[in-house]
């Protein structure tokens, strides 16, 4: 019963504030959704992050519900920030430029637009390839042109086996890695 009460301390004290240490020309950063609920940014300014992602869309009409708020509130602590869009596989790539560029005008100074690929969450269906490298295309081209900027790519490791997309690997990518470095 002590190995449990640990195991479970362990879980939902350290675990939480773990950061592994930074090495030269790293940062820390978070992305943030309404699942976090009500974010105290002037915290989270005075503990060493450096930027965030806040959610803006996903799919053809969602719109989370905190991002005008966590967008108001890190912009208030001065966290550099940027928004996100998780792309839905069963949801027309154009439909989800639009539904995230009506959410997110272009602002100049804010980090670049960030697209969020994982199949975790996502829909059950999985197209073919060449039909969401297709989407993905007419995506990534309508925020590109409206934003003036490079969409910065994060892409989920079950993603990235499933689909594997060399053409993603001309943006910039955001590797997600929890309790360890990421690889690449």
């Amino acid at each position: 019963m002590v190995i449990i009460v640990a195991i479970a301390v362990g879980w939902f004290l350290w675990l939480p504030a773990f950061r592994p240490a930074l090495r030269a020309g790293e940062a820390y950063g978070i992305d943030v959704s309404a699942y976090q609920g009500r974010i105290d940014w002037r915290r989270v300014a005075g503990q060493q992050v450096s930027f965030a992602y806040i959610k803006a869309s996903e799919g053809g009409d969602f719109v989370d519900r905190r991002f005008a708020a966590n967008w108001l509130g890190a912009s208030r602590a001065g966290v550099p920030h940027g928004a996100y869009h998780f792309f839905s596989l069963c949801t027309p790539g154009l439909a989800q430029a639009r539904n995230f560029l009506r959410v997110v005008p272009p602002q100049p100074g804010e980090l670049a637009p960030a697209l969020d690929l994982e199949l975790s969450g996502n829909c059950s269906r999985r197209p073919a390839r060449r039909g969401i490298e297709t989407q993905l295309k007419d995506y990534l081209h309508a925020v590109q042109h409206a934003m003036r900027q490079a969409v910065v790519i994060y892409l989920g490791d079950d993603f990235a086996r499933w689909y594997h997309l060399p053409m993603l690997d001309r943006h910039p990518l955001w590797l997600r890695s929890i309790l360890r470095r990421p690889a690449g």
